[in-house]
């Protein structure tokens, strides 16, 4: 399995192996939605990770969706995060920031502030949502956004990118997965508009291109990573013809000169989503979702992509890469700590040796 411990350049990225720490939701967001000294711990823990990409975190309060949820656009989370930033890279590690706009997937409860939840289509999710308050709940029916605040949408993106690098993160990756805002505006199923950004594949794909394009204008394309699954439904997404969208995003995402196209890789409804991805996408790909050791290594072998990102293995294993270096059995995770505050099943795992 040599090959996994290779370096890899992805865009402006440089790697020093090809594991990726998939992004995963923790919950551990302190006072105003900042990172805490807790989060510095856990993602240095990690830093030995080729890429560490964060958790989801909202780039504007209206982005929030679930509770405890860090943000990236007041002063005290760009400082929070570059203390996170400033440990990965004192252990050689690079640490790209994803940035996940929830959009309908949402509660009121879970929002302080008591901002709006938005989508481009008023259309309620059939899905349920945990709050600290009320355990799980409907979500509610969300508001359509105006043909003019989606601009305004997408200069939130492209803050929350600048506040990135402010804080010293390599970067950026777009949450465009798990029925949040981005796919909601691809999917014909969330996205029943009739402006520029609704009807045709061309106009679907609009936000997203525009929210990719800001974010490579202002901190460089070679600094952007782009997260799909494409056929997936969960947070009841729906889309006619995914082949037909993505094949449309990932032949014009493709001419922009991206780091990397992170890819969770399903069979759903007949469709291999990474078969459409090779024959649509021309660029570094990244592979996900069900990984072994061994099939990491034979799809880098293969040139079926240039990284594998590992998520559930990262949270009892921080030395997950030198584990599978070394062939050490990897520890099992404590499910019922995934999402609770505190240390406990975030920071407490020790390392092998």
């Amino acid at each position: 399995m040599k090959q996994l411990f290779d370096p890899v350049r992805l865009g402006e990225l440089d790697l020093s192996t090809r594991f990726v720490m998939s992004p995963m939701t923790r919950s551990r967001a302190g006072a105003g939605d900042t990172p805490t000294e807790l989060h510095a711990l856990y993602y240095a823990q990690r830093a030995s990770a080729g890429l560490v990409v964060t958790e989801g975190v909202q780039p504007s309060p209206a982005g929030k969706g679930y509770c405890r949820t860090p943000g990236i656009y007041s002063q005290a989370q760009v400082s929070g995060w570059r203390e996170v930033a400033d440990a990965v890279h004192a252990r050689g590690g690079r640490i790209v920031l994803q940035l996940m706009h929830c959009g309908r997937v949402a509660s009121p409860i879970n929002k302080e502030d008591g901002s709006e939840i938005v989508a481009p289509s008023a259309i309620r999710a059939n899905a349920r949502i945990f709050t600290d308050v009320d355990g799980l709940v409907d979500m509610e029916m969300p508001r359509a956004l105006d043909t003019d605040e989606v601009p305004m949408v997408v200069r939130e993106y492209r803050e929350a990118a600048v506040n990135a690098r402010k804080a010293g993160l390599d970067g950026v990756e777009l949450h465009c997965s798990s029925g949040y805002l981005p796919m909601q505006f691809l999917s014909s199923g969330t996205n029943q508009r009739t402006d520029r950004y609704g009807g045709s594949v061309e106009n679907r794909i609009r936000f997203v291109m525009e929210v990719l394009d800001a974010m490579g204008a202002a901190i460089g394309f070679g600094r952007i990573g782009l997260r799909v699954c494409p056929g997936l439904t969960y947070n009841d997404i729906h889309d006619a013809d995914p082949a037909g969208t993505y094949g449309a995003l990932f032949e014009n995402a493709s001419k922009l000169g991206l780091a990397y196209l992170h890819l969770v890789r399903r069979t759903i409804g007949g469709m291999d989503n990474l078969e459409l991805a090779r024959n649509h996408w021309r660029g570094r790909l990244v592979l996900n979702n069900d990984l072994t050791p061994e099939l990491a290594a034979e799809a880098i072998s293969a040139g079926i992509a240039d990284a594998v990102s590992f998520g559930r293995p990262y949270i009892a294993n921080p030395d997950l890469v030198e584990r599978i270096r070394q062939g050490i059995p990897l520890a099992d995770f404590d499910a019922s700590r995934l999402y609770t505050a505190g240390p406990r099943g975030f920071t407490d795992y020790p390392a092998a040796t």
